[in-house]
């Protein structure tokens, strides 16, 4: 899926739980950063065309195991254990991120190094992609209204 739509479906999540969050800032912060990191390993991506993601690009291919839910759980472990403030924002906006390019015709291999895939049926930039999109703008604005 291309980024943005990432961005808006990891945005509906933090409007669902903004409410039950004391640090809010930095859990959206947070969020938003990580719906971009599953994408490093693309040099196509807002941060695979950086050159510390290249290096990174050179041991891993793309939607391998940075695309998976495997490397999700041990990275949200290791920020519980020392920054704990940091897991739940991390949690929600890489998983969300997982959880959509799961329904891709691409997929992902959800539980690495089980190569067994988890595809869908939406084409990147696709007709389908744009309607998700759009839904998800339209329930992000009734939520980001119902805060108020």
């Amino acid at each position: 899926m291309l980024i943005r739509t990432h961005f808006i479906i990891t945005l509906c999540g933090i409007l669902f739980l903004i409410s039950y969050v004391e640090q809010k800032f930095v859990f959206v912060v947070v969020a938003l950063i990580a719906t971009f990191i599953p994408d490093i390993d693309s040099r196509f991506s807002t941060l695979g065309h950086r050159y510390f993601a290249r290096i990174l690009q050179f041991f891993t291919k793309h939607r391998g195991v940075i695309h998976s839910f495997s490397f999700l759980f041990l990275i949200t472990f290791l920020l519980v254990l020392f920054f704990p403030v940091l897991a739940l924002g991390f949690f929600l906006g890489y998983g969300l991120h997982l959880f959509a390019d799961s329904f891709t015709k691409e997929g992902i291999e959800p539980f690495y190094p089980w190569k067994r895939k988890s595809r869908g049926f939406v084409s990147t930039g696709s007709k389908t992609e744009t309607g998700i999109f759009v839904f998800f703008l339209i329930l992000d604005l009734f939520l980001f209204l119902r805060l108020f």
